[in-house]
């Protein structure tokens, strides 16, 4: 961790940012931030912000609310850590016993701990003290950090409202809030959860709320955070999915192990995350691929926090060619170089089909998606295509096509109406009642 940052003057009445910078973000808005922040960016190899960092910055800067739609993978954790490291600088406080200034609320642990690594990154320069809590691991290093005090603070929703009601975090002091995948929040369950903390939190405040979808009840929480904020959206209503080569194979159920295992022959799929949609049945996959000489290790929400690190690691630096995942374990998995998705099992909900196809056109680089689809998974695929107005392309060329798995996936069409027939005349009976 770097030093925290220390300051003579006591915790005052918050804040609000500077306001003398342009909003309309014109130019590099990396150029806006402070040299040691500029340095720390360049030595991360980064030269030239992303369309959400370029909108976003300038905004949170200037202390402005923002409300953002965007995906993972378009640099949106940059957009807001960077402006609010300059604000801890130009507004120095002595931090205060477990009262932390800038609160970031994420779904899973692993984006919870990716952010934490983004703050440790583009702060490596500043005196800025941050900690990452979350489930899973013990909690007594975390009541260490929250008793030295810290001024930014990345949590998951279930280990800060113990830690809260244990009275190891008091919220009064936070200056902005950051609540990161609003929408995974509700595709989890967390909403009640988010709720709780948000109550905690003070009236004067900055908030920064990111969703990739805007579903009606993710929009009902975002208008009783936000005041007067400014809107960035990045992806468009409809996922851009472009960049990423799709395509689906149609497969009896009992043949998806062996067809996966033809398909990573090719050394072209380098390294690939396979998603599955059930915990067991992720285990159970990279057994049998690492049975058959392919690294392969699964990640999934029963895994200790330590194995899920490890694997994660072990993935991300070659040492694992496959990683099977669960949905909610790979949320936030931020992997350089994954080359394929293949999607073992397909999603029951149509926008996590893009969540995870995304994994592997990150900034700017190309993709390949391939799909099973078994016989009853037809609807979904149907849900999906639906979504991104497109088919996805069938690949017929392999030895376990299905036709049966075909016909599930096809849309199906309504029979054309037939004309009216007359009325029939009315019949009267002759029996006597």
């Amino acid at each position: 961790m770097e030093p925290r940052l220390q300051s003579p003057a006591p915790r005052a009445e918050v804040a609000a940012p500077p306001t003398n910078r342009p909003p309309d973000g014109e130019g590099n808005a990396f150029r806006m931030l402070l040299p040691a922040i500029q340095r720390a960016v360049a030595d991360a190899g980064y030269t030239v912000p992303t369309p959400v960092q370029k909108q976003c910055i300038p905004h949170v800067l200037a202390g402005r609310d923002l409300l953002g739609s965007a995906q993972t993978g378009t640099g949106k954790t940059a957009a807001f850590t960077l402006p609010l490291l300059q604000y801890l600088v130009e507004n120095p406080r002595r931090t205060a016993r477990r009262q932390p200034r800038v609160l970031i609320l994420a779904p899973t642990r692993e984006l919870a701990a990716q952010i934490g690594q983004s703050i440790q990154e583009y702060g490596r320069h500043l005196r800025v003290w941050h900690f990452v809590i979350f489930g899973g691991v013990g909690q007594r290093p975390q009541e260490v950090a929250l008793n030295r005090g810290v001024d930014i603070l990345v949590a998951t929703p279930g280990r800060l409202l113990d830690l809260m009601n244990q009275g190891f975090v008091d919220l009064r002091g936070v200056e902005a809030f950051v609540l990161d995948e609003a929408d995974r929040m509700l595709d989890m369950g967390f909403l009640p959860d988010v709720r709780r903390v948000i109550a905690a939190l003070p009236q004067q405040r900055q908030t920064l709320f990111f969703s990739a979808t805007l579903p009606p009840e993710v929009m009902s929480l975002a208008q009783t955070l936000v005041s007067n904020p400014v809107r960035v959206s990045i992806t468009p209503q409809q996922p851009a999915v472009e960049r990423i080569e799709q395509r689906v194979m149609f497969v009896e159920r009992g043949q998806k192990d062996a067809l996966l295992k033809t398909l990573l022959t090719d050394g072209a799929l380098a390294k690939v995350i396979v998603f599955t949609q059930m915990k067991h049945a992720a285990n159970r996959l990279a057994e049998k691929l690492a049975a058959v000489g392919i690294p392969a290790t699964a990640i999934h929400g029963n895994k200790s926090q330590t194995a899920r690190t490890k694997a994660l690691e072990q993935f991300r630096h070659g040492r694992m060619r496959v990683l099977v995942a669960t949905d909610i374990a790979a949320r936030g998995i931020d992997v350089d170089g994954i080359t394929h998705v293949i999607n073992y099992d397909l999603p029951r909900e149509p926008e996590t089909y893009v969540h995870r196809i995304g994994r592997t056109a990150r900034a700017g680089a190309d993709g390949n998606a391939v799909s099973f689809c078994a016989p009853h998974e037809g609807g979904q695929l149907r849900d999906i295509q639906r979504l991104i107005r497109r088919e996805v392309p069938v690949d017929r060329e392999h030895a376990f096509h299905s036709e049966a798995a075909l016909e599930s996936g096809q849309e199906r069409r309504r029979p054309a109406a037939r004309p009216a027939r007359p009325a029939p005349r009315a019949r009267f009976s002759r029996r006597r009642w």
